[in-house]
């Protein structure tokens, strides 16, 4: 007998607020380490090693969790899902706040890693809860809101740590969590479940799944590092294959598969991801180069900027990331999907040449870098935006999280490709890399972005409303 659920209940503006208040928080609470590694490795004595396993561990548990919590939001419901996820992170914030020790602080991070899966719940409240056009605006707010959260936590996290301590640079964003999580259980209308949950969860897929992404992640951080270590860079690319393998053959057979694999060869899926993983990974090499081309002694280029002037230099980019999320919203909805991806992408692979060309002025980099950052959030949210609407309502967790997973591996990948260019391009007997290097750089970066406009030509338009 089936059960006749009621119609869900339509949300306002406050509602959506407080989705973007908690994206704020926990966007802040993911980026504080980044800028405060060099600090948190003299205070925790850790070696050069540990300090890069703790850079990553977040991101690994983020596209572990990202996944499995859109899966379970499809299921269960995006509000009871999403509580009881923030409570993890919160607890995951406190351990990292308290933590005396690496080891301790590596636990907070691995549970702080749950607040990726954060994103594809709060876009199925917004699709259940709002008409198609309306969703499409609020999901490109809350996607901005997270950006800019992640960078308020870029440029605070160093200020922080220095005048009161490391502890209280976790410990502040933590209570905004707990305080946006509390303002969400309030405001936001419980949903109802997206489907019967007789089958299962798919344990099998999710081991095999999350095999595949940590084994994915261990060899792009061993990557830079190949020609001294090829025989365990080598063993892990047979792992990764036979987890793919594995992971492949168990979908394909599961009566409730954790990914849908006949979802993820619909033409819109499938390009969402690829085109969300080729431009950021072009992003990803301007985002590494770009500090470290002002951090540079100046002696010849660079401008030899301490952490608080690159801080204040990378402002402008945090506020044109912020702004692309709600701006990509409005222009999905009017103009279609595939206009604002193509925009984007003009505009980030014009960025990225001209950087390549010109960077001898402290202006240059801060006008590259902010354009770069909104044509990303422009592509990057467009595509989630298309993706969501393009699917049914019971599969829009677990298709956005494949496009936010996807987003993270480019990121990874394309930060690695810029080390490995510097890496390269420091002559012997010097830290100091050549300024060929990264106009090297910029112009791989650039000629990447170009060639997705290939695959952004066959985008579905999408449905203008």
């Amino acid at each position: 007998m089936t059960t006749t659920l009621a119609p869900p209940v339509h949300i306002g503006k406050a509602a959506v607020g407080a989705l973007g208040v908690l994206a704020v928080a926990t966007g802040a609470l993911e980026s504080v380490v980044t800028p405060t590694l060099p600090l948190l490795q003299r205070e925790l004595d850790m070696s050069p090693a540990e300090g890069a396993l703790l850079s990553i561990v977040l991101l690994i548990t983020g596209a572990l969790v990202t996944p499995v919590a859109g899966k379970l939001g499809d299921r269960y419901g995006g509000k009871r899902i999403l509580i009881r996820l923030m409570a993890v992170v919160s607890a995951g914030g406190l351990v990292s706040a308290l933590a005396p020790n690496l080891p301790v602080l590596l636990l907070g991070q691995v549970l702080q890693g749950a607040m990726v899966g954060a994103l594809p719940l709060s876009f199925i409240l917004v699709r259940r809860h709002l008409p198609a056009g309306e969703s499409k605006v609020a999901i490109g707010v809350v996607s901005g809101l997270f950006v800019g959260g992640g960078m308020a936590g870029t440029l605070s996290a160093g200020p922080v740590a220095e005048e009161l301590s490391r502890h209280w640079m976790f410990a502040l964003p933590t209570i905004a969590v707990v305080g946006a999580t509390l303002l969400v259980n309030r405001l936001m209308p419980h949903d109802p479940p997206g489907r019967p949950d007789d089958a299962g969860i798919d344990w099998p897929g999710l081991v095999l799944l999350s095999g595949t992404l940590v084994t994915l992640m261990l060899a792009l951080a061993l990557a830079p590092d190949i020609g001294s270590q090829p025989l365990a860079f080598g063993a892990l690319i047979v792992v990764l294959a036979a987890f793919v393998t594995g992971w492949t053959a168990v979908e394909r057979r599961a009566a409730s598969p954790m990914v849908d694999l006949r979802m993820l060869a619909r033409p819109a899926m499938w390009k969402s991801c690829v085109l969300t993983f080729v431009i950021c990974v072009g992003t990803s090499v301007a985002v590494y180069l770009v500090p470290q081309l002002f951090a540079v002694s100046g002696d010849g280029y660079g401008f030899g900027a301490g952490a608080t002037e690159i801080g204040f230099f990378l402002l402008p980019g945090a506020v044109a990331a912020s702004l692309a999320g709600p701006i990509s919203g409005i222009g999905a909805r009017r103009f279609g999907s595939r206009a604002v991806v193509t925009a984007g992408i003009f505009l980030m692979a014009a960025a990225l040449t001209t950087l390549a060309a010109v960077h001898t002025e402290v202006w240059h980099l801060v006008i590259g870098k902010a354009m770069i950052s909104l044509a990303n959030g422009l592509c990057v949210t467009a595509m989630v935006t298309s993706t969501a609407t393009s699917v049914g309502q019971g599969d829009t967790g677990i298709a956005t999280s494949l496009v936010l997973v996807t987003r993270v591996i480019g990121y990874a990948v394309g930060a690695q490709v810029g080390g490995a260019l510097l890496t390269a391009g420091t002559p012997s007997g010097s830290d100091v890399p050549a300024e060929s290097a990264f106009v090297a750089g910029f112009i791989i970066a650039g000629a990447v972005t170009a060639l997705s406009l290939l695959l952004a030509r066959t985008m579905s338009q999408g449905v203008k409303e």
